[in-house]
């Protein structure tokens, strides 16, 4: 992992560990992640499409080019992979405020 995804890979296995990652799902199929990281933000992004609202996506991946992705976008992937997401179920209209950036899950 440290090979092809360099220094975040130990970052976003810590997230892992930490139990830091959460799917959050709707009645209407739609999905995101939530992640929490080190710092205490809490950033929802979506591994369907590739994005995280981190300034490390935007810098590292974006605009330099240095990275495949950040720390969180990450540890959402091998959360998901490794069967250790936490789950939370909300309403569409939840969801709605979620995927808005509105609020967050009850986390």
């Amino acid at each position: 992992l440290r090979f092809v995804f360099g220094s975040c890979a130990l970052q976003a296995l810590d997230l892992v560990d930490q139990r830091s990652v959460t799917c959050v799902s709707s009645p209407s199929g739609r999905k995101a992640f939530q992640v929490l990281g080190g710092s205490g933000r809490l950033y929802t992004l979506f591994t369907s499409c590739h994005y995280c609202p981190c300034p490390a996506f935007s810098f590292s991946v974006l605009r330099r080019n240095e990275s495949l992705m950040c720390k969180h976008l990450l540890a959402a992937c091998l959360s998901q992979t490794m069967g250790l997401c936490q789950q939370e179920q909300v309403s569409d209209q939840q969801m709605t405020h979620i995927l808005s950036g509105q609020t967050e899950a009850s986390t």
